[in-house]
């Protein structure tokens, strides 16, 4: 049988109108799941905590404006992600510019569904792919983050071009972490070493402008790595012929203006398998980090009596830091999520009392 052009052509649009048509459905059905999500209260957005309803996995968090105005932080925690009893969500965005703060309440909306889209669809295909569990949420991560990276840009009451925010997620699934960042927030494991003490691992990377790949990636677009005489040792992004927008990061979504310059939304993503002397994560913005070392937070957080206060205490203790090692700086915006995998004693009798 001979396919002449106009058929084929009528195929491949019915297939298209088919697939949007299952993509609208699919986003849909994810927006619903939040809304019910939000009904249960198994989505955090502000100070709090959460407690999966099937695992031990216990999430509180906290964020604190800084001297800046107003608070460009957001994140969130999404138990029982997509209806899946062991997967919990966590994001944190901090924004800059102008915008900033209207981009990482946007992003903070939209990412969350969108991984979930991309990630159901994928799992509809995993049995033709052969994919990887770890594969599955990696391209489902690079495709969301594109796709709320064109979000912003065709925006029709925020503007990106000036603002934008990083973005940094876990997801837990079981006994697995995967981690994805555009930016410098930072993802911290407590672990549990051989002499007992708990230990920091790193598992993001501070996407600053002079690391070296990000370096060169920005100086082959044309953009410019410039680290100011007042401002010794922070490194920034610049245009090729103009004082804008300096940029202390490398990865963002947002920032139009410099997107050609080198700057991208591309997160790295990468994976872990939980362990039995694994005990919690930290997810935090920069503000955290620039005063704090990944040791001492593992510290402040495990030392910390009461769990629902362990977001808050790390938040107050790095505030404290940066009024003796930042004199004179306006504080940055602060926020955290402390995620535990296990239940500690006292939370286990609590539940046999109740």
């Amino acid at each position: 049988m001979v396919l002449f052009p106009g058929v084929i052509e009528g195929m491949v649009r019915n297939m298209s109108i088919k697939k949007k048509s299952n993509e609208d459905g699919e986003k849909e059905a994810a927006r619903e799941m939040a809304k019910e999500a939000k009904r249960n209260k198994s989505v955090i957005c502000l100070s709090g905590s959460v407690k999966t309803s099937k695992f031990d996995d216990m999430a509180y968090v906290c964020t604190k404006r800084g001297n800046k105005g107003i608070n460009q932080d957001s994140l969130v925690v999404w138990e029982d992600y997509g209806c899946q009893g062991d997967v919990v969500f966590c994001g944190i965005f901090d924004g800059h510019g102008p915008w900033g703060h209207m981009i990482s309440k946007q992003v903070r909306k939209s990412l969350p569904l969108e991984l979930l889209t991309n990630w159901q669809q994928n799992l509809s295909m995993e049995a033709d792919q052969n994919l990887f569990p770890f594969n599955i949420w990696k391209q489902s991560c690079l495709k969301s983050y594109a796709a709320i990276d064109e979000e912003l840009k065709q925006h029709p009451r925020i503007d990106s071009f000036y603002s934008g925010t990083t973005a940094l997620t876990v997801v837990k699934q079981g006994r697995n972490l995967v981690v994805a960042n555009a930016g410098d927030s930072r993802a911290v494991l407590a672990v549990t070493s051989d002499d007992g003490c708990l230990k920091p691992v790193q598992l993001s990377v501070d996407f600053k402008p002079n690391l070296p790949e990000e370096a060169e990636r920005i100086k082959q677009s044309r953009g410019r790595v410039v680290c100011l005489k007042d401002e010794p040792g922070v490194y920034r992004v610049w245009t090729p012929n103009s004082g804008t927008p300096g940029l202390a990061i490398s990865r963002a979504f947002g920032d139009y203006c410099t997107k050609q310059y080198g700057l991208i939304s591309v997160p790295d993503v990468s994976h872990r398998t939980i362990t039995s002397g694994d005990q919690f994560v930290i997810v935090a913005t920069d503000g955290v980090w620039d005063v704090m070392s990944n040791q001492e937070a593992v510290h402040i957080v495990s030392s910390t009596s009461n769990r629902e206060m362990s977001a808050k205490r790390l938040v107050d203790c790095a505030a404290r830091a940066w009024k003796s090692k930042k004199r004179g700086i306006a504080r940055d915006d602060m926020s955290a999520i402390c995620l535990f995998f296990n239940a500690s004693p006292t939370e286990y009798d609590r539940d046999v009392n109740i």
